[in-house]
């Protein structure tokens, strides 16, 4: 089977990203992240970067925007297809890691979406109507909606809206073809679970209340902070003394921890929709693995 993408899923603290950085280096390839929050500089411990394994090996879609600054699906889709697109066209081998499972989908199942422009007259009919009949009219636009966090916020509900309405009568742009193999990381639940714990106590010594208390102090308002996932959502609230030191490790743990399984959740989905997704045993050799499988002798 030929390949010119290689793609890198798994919960996390699955080790998606030291797996992925020996597979560029063994196949010389470069990573694009596939991550909601890596873009974001300065959002460096909570979100995972560990810039620092990366070594020699090229990045994208990491540190390109700035606190605040939106990032959604379309914009991570296009510029992952860009990417990939400027990567091999310098003879070298995408290799997309990450856990956000809507990112992955977006490019792997290819979502057809529209590059929106703003509409006044529609966000002027929609602004005095309730945030419940602003769902109502998204979910009837679209039963199958991808992202229900529009569901809890106006302005993501009034854009959801106009993207939808706007869809019905454009016709998206052809996305590029392209021909992936796809690793997962999986890990006994029990294993999984002490990975989680250690690395939130390694992130909590490292810095990572005060890595979000330089963001609030930098302007970044914590209500914002509270989209960006889950350990900036509790260290925020911690911040803001709503909850005690020992609540917010307990909490957040619990917390990532539910996140684990959605996100193993998310990936049977995905194979019960068609993707191919080849496991391998975090426990074990997985770089050794995939590679027997990516080398030319591998067979792939």
């Amino acid at each position: 089977m030929d390949y010119d993408t290689i793609v890198i899923l798994g919960p996390t603290a699955s080790g998606k990203t030291r797996l992925a950085v020996g597979i560029a280096r063994e196949t010389g390839g470069e990573i694009i992240s596939a991550d909601s929050r890596q873009v974001y500089r300065g959002m460096d411990i909570g979100s995972g970067k560990d810039l620092d394994e990366y070594g020699e090996i090229p990045y994208h879609l990491i540190d390109i925007l700035d606190p605040g600054e939106e990032f959604n699906v379309f914009r991570f889709q296009r510029l992952c297809f860009g990417a990939m697109e400027d990567i091999r066209g310098r003879g070298r081998i995408p290799v997309i890691a990450g856990g956000t499972g809507l990112y992955l989908d977006s490019v792997l199942k290819g979502y057809r979406m529209a590059d929106v422009p703003p509409d006044p007259v529609l966000r002027a009919e929609l602004e005095p109507q309730s945030t419940e009949g602003l769902a109502s009219r998204l979910q009837a636009l679209n039963p199958r909606l991808h992202n229900t966090t529009d569901l809890l916020d106006r302005d993501r509900l009034m854009r959801a809206i106009e993207i939808g309405e706007y869809e019905k009568s454009h016709e998206p742009e052809p996305l590029p073809a392209f021909n992936p193999v796809i690793f997962g990381v999986r890990w006994d639940r029990s294993d999984l679970r002490r990975r989680i714990t250690e690395r939130l106590k390694a992130r909590l010594n490292a810095g990572l209340i005060e890595e979000v208390d330089r963001l609030y102090r930098e302007g970044v308002p914590y209500e914002t902070l509270e989209f960006y996932g889950l350990e900036y959502r509790f260290v925020a609230r911690f911040l803001k003394g709503e909850l005690n030191r020992n609540d917010l490790f307990q909490k957040l743990n619990s917390a990532i921890h539910d996140f684990a399984k959605r996100q193993e959740t998310w990936f049977r989905r995905m194979e019960r929709q068609g993707i191919q997704i080849r496991w391998l045993d975090g426990s074990g050799d997985p770089l050794a693995e995939a590679l027997r499988l990516v080398r030319p002798e591998g067979g792939l």
